[in-house]
């Protein structure tokens, strides 16, 4: 399948996403929330989710859907560029959020921001996987292994300019899945 790798990005966002979720429980609740999850969780939104993740979508994915002939400036390539820009833009209060509430304690701001994102981006990602990648499949069959190539380097290339690799971002991934489960 030509959107594989989008596909196990996903997945890996996903898990990030049920941390989060677990993480706003547990602010609601009055817990007290380490920076030590705050900030993986915001590393992992702002540069995989946004530079890699859809670095590889924009860099790679549209253009291969334009040269089909899908539209860059409607449909779904405009409303899913759209759609990046919010998740960077909640990412980015979501970081001014966290960063208050830990010099602050004030929770608020961050409820709030946590709650967006995961909205947002799980909204996003359903979008993606049931309506997006279907009419890539369609449109790019025959070109599925060109395309993983040209996703896979893209990756590469997004992942070597921040200083890491793949397994980085799967460990991060992991590791707040168990630190968020040994707050509750």
């Amino acid at each position: 399948m030509s959107t594989e790798s989008l596909r196990k990005d996903h997945a890996l966002i996903e898990k990030v996403l049920q941390s989060m979720q677990v993480t706003l429980d547990l602010l609601k609740s009055g817990k007290q929330i380490p920076g030590s999850i705050l900030m993986p969780v915001i590393d992992f939104s702002k540069n995989f989710t946004d530079v890699c993740h859809h670095g590889k979508e924009e860099d790679s994915l549209f253009p291969a859907l334009e040269k089909t002939g899908m539209p860059r400036h409607m449909g779904p390539i405009a409303v899913m560029l759209m759609e990046h820009q919010k998740t960077k833009q909640i990412a980015q209060n979501m970081e001014e959020s966290a960063k208050a509430y830990l010099d602050s304690g004030s929770s608020d701001k961050l409820v709030s921001d946590i709650f967006e994102y995961i909205e947002h981006v799980g909204a996003h990602l359903w979008k993606e996987n049931n309506r997006l990648f279907a009419m890539a499949e369609m449109r790019l069959h025959g070109l599925a292994d060109q395309m993983t190539k040209d996703l896979d380097d893209t990756e590469k290339q997004k992942l070597d300019k921040l200083g890491k690799k793949r397994v980085d971002y799967e460990q991060i991934a992991s590791d707040l899945e168990r630190n968020v489960s040994q707050l509750k």
